[in-house]
């Protein structure tokens, strides 16, 4: 398995690999392929894929605000899973956050998404009952939840 830097070379692979998680949500702006050219522009050293013999198999982008690193979409192929290949990612995206300067990271998991809420507790992330998440669109979005 090899783990390397995420391109937009990569996004139709990604996104497919997206849609075939469950508890993954999407949407038709931000996960675009423009919407992740964007993003990767702004976080070039954050975002990584694994690939099995040129297969992705795994993905997570990672950005940040300077102060707080943000982990999204982290997913790995179905039948690949409990190979340690998310817990590869992951550690690679929190060892390039350090690089920068990053002390802290934070996500979001849907509450019914147990698979990944499992994951990320077996990766030392910690449930939070004190916050409400609130969010606003800016502009109208489609959401495709898989």
């Amino acid at each position: 398995m090899d783990i390397r830097i995420m391109t937009i070379k990569d996004y139709e692979k990604v996104y497919k690999l997206w849609r075939s998680c469950a508890g993954i949500g999407l949407n038709d702006l931000d996960d675009s392929k423009a919407g992740i050219e964007k993003f990767l522009y702004r976080n070039p050293d954050t975002c990584f894929v694994a690939e099995i013999e040129e297969k992705i198999v795994g993905a997570v982008i990672v950005g940040n605000d300077g102060r707080r690193g943000y982990i999204y979409h982290a997913a790995v192929d179905k039948q690949y899973q409990n190979q340690g290949i998310g817990k590869c990612l992951v550690e690679n995206a929190m060892s390039a956050l350090k690089k920068i300067g990053i002390n802290k990271v934070a996500l979001v998991v849907f509450g019914k998404n147990e698979t990944g809420n499992a994951f990320w507790e077996k990766m030392g992330f910690t449930f939070r009952d004190d916050l409400i998440y609130r969010n606003k669109a800016l502009v109208e979005m489609i959401r495709i939840d898989t």
